[in-house]
C-alpha cells in the first residue's frame, strides 16, 4: 500500500476508532489550556526529567524550584511554551499539517536541548552526525543519515505528508499516524517524538477532538511499545495505546472494530466465533 511504503511502517485500520466524538474547538482548547500543567508533567516524566507535578505547577507560576537542574527546569518550559503556542495556533485557525508547523513547534519543544533545532537534520551547520534511538537489549535503531540540505528527509517528509492527507481522511488516525512517523523517521537532531505528539494534538484539537497526553503512569507501557514499533514497523499496538490514552477511550473503544470478527461492536466475544450459541442468542434478544 502507498500509504505505509511511504510512511515507512503498517498498521490495522480497523483498530483506529470509526467514529470519535467531536466538539468546538473552543471547547477542546479550554480543555487543553485548563490541563497544561498536566500536559507539560505527563510529556517531561517520558523523558525521564524528575520534576514531581507539584513543582511543575510551581514552576509554570513563575517561582523557581531549588535544588533542580537548570536543564531539566528549561525543558519544562520549553514544553509549557511550545504548549501554549500550539493553543494559539489551534485557536486562530492557523494550525496546519506541515513543514513550516513542525520545525516552527520544535524551534520551542528542543530549544538549547537538540544539537541544532527548528529545522531537519542536515539543514544546518552539522550535515554528517546521525543520531540513534537506544533500543535497550535489542540495540539501537538508525534512521535515514544526515546529509547536507536533508534531501532525503526532505523526500520521505513530503511523501508521507502527502500520502496522509490523500489517504487517511479520519483525523484521529491521521493524527496518530504523524506522531509516528515523526517518531520513526527522526527528522530532528532530538525532540522527535515531543514535536511529533504536539503535531498530532494540532491536528486532533483542530478537528474538535480533544488532545491526547500519555499519563506519567504508563510511561513504561508507553517506552515498551515504542521498542516494539521501531523493531517490528507495525504501528497497530500504539494505535491502540493513544485511544487508550483518549480522554473518551470508552466511547472510541465502542467503535472501533474488533480483531477477530471485524464487526463494530463486537459480536463474537474476542474468540473469533460469530456463530457462538450464546452469542446468537443474545444478539436476537429485543
Amino acid at each position: 500500500m502507498k500509504l505505509f511504503d511511504s510512511l515507512g511502517f503498517h498498521w490495522s485500520r480497523s483498530a483506529v476508532p470509526s467514529v470519535v466524538p467531536i466538539h468546538s474547538i473552543e471547547r477542546v482548547a479550554f480543555r487543553f489550556h485548563r490541563m497544561l500543567p498536566e500536559f507539560v508533567w505527563d510529556a517531561s516524566v517520558l523523558e525521564g526529567n524528575p520534576f514531581t507535578f507539584p513543582e511543575v505547577k510551581t514552576l509554570l507560576d513563575g517561582v523557581t524550584i531549588g535544588g533542580r537542574k537548570i536543564s531539566d527546569q528549561e525543558q519544562i518550559l520549553n514544553l509549557a511554551e511550545s504548549s501554549k503556542h500550539l493553543l494559539a495556533l489551534v485557536k486562530s485557525g492557523k494550525f496546519s499539517l506541515n513543514k513550516s508547523t513542525f520545525t516552527e513547534l520544535h524551534t520551542l519543544v528542543a530549544r538549547k536541548e537538540a544539537l541544532e533545532w527548528g529545522h531537519f537534520r542536515g539543514e544546518g551547520i552539522e550535515t554528517s552526525y546521525t543520531p540513534d534511538v537506544g533500543l535497550g537489549e535489542h540495540g539501537r535503531y538508525t534512521p535515514l543519515a544526515t546529509l547536507a540540505g536533508a534531501p532525503d528527509l526532505n523526500r520521505v517528509f513530503a511523501s508521507g505528508l502527502q500520502a496522509l492527507q490523500s489517504e487517511v481522511q479520519q483525523p484521529f488516525e491521521r493524527a496518530a499516524a504523524f506522531f509516528l512517523f515523526g517518531a520513526l523517521q527522526q527528522f530532528f537532531f532530538d525532540g522527535n517524538k515531543r514535536t511529533s505528539r504536539f503535531m498530532m494534538n494540532g491536528i486532533l484539537m483542530s478537528a474538535g477532538i480533544d488532545a491526547i497526553s500519555v499519563p506519567a503512569g504508563k510511561a513504561q507501557e508507553f517506552n515498551e511499545n515504542m521498542v516494539r514499533f521501531y523493531l517490528e514497523k507495525d504501528a497497530t499496538e500504539m494505535m491502540n495505546f493513544l485511544v487508550d490514552c483518549h480522554p473518551e477511550a470508552h466511547l472510541l473503544h465502542e467503535s472501533t472494530a474488533c480483531d477477530r470478527c471485524n464487526s463494530v461492536p463486537c459480536v463474537c466475544g474476542g474468540d473469533g466465533d460469530v456463530n457462538s450459541p450464546s452469542l446468537t442468542r443474545s444478539r436476537q434478544r429485543p
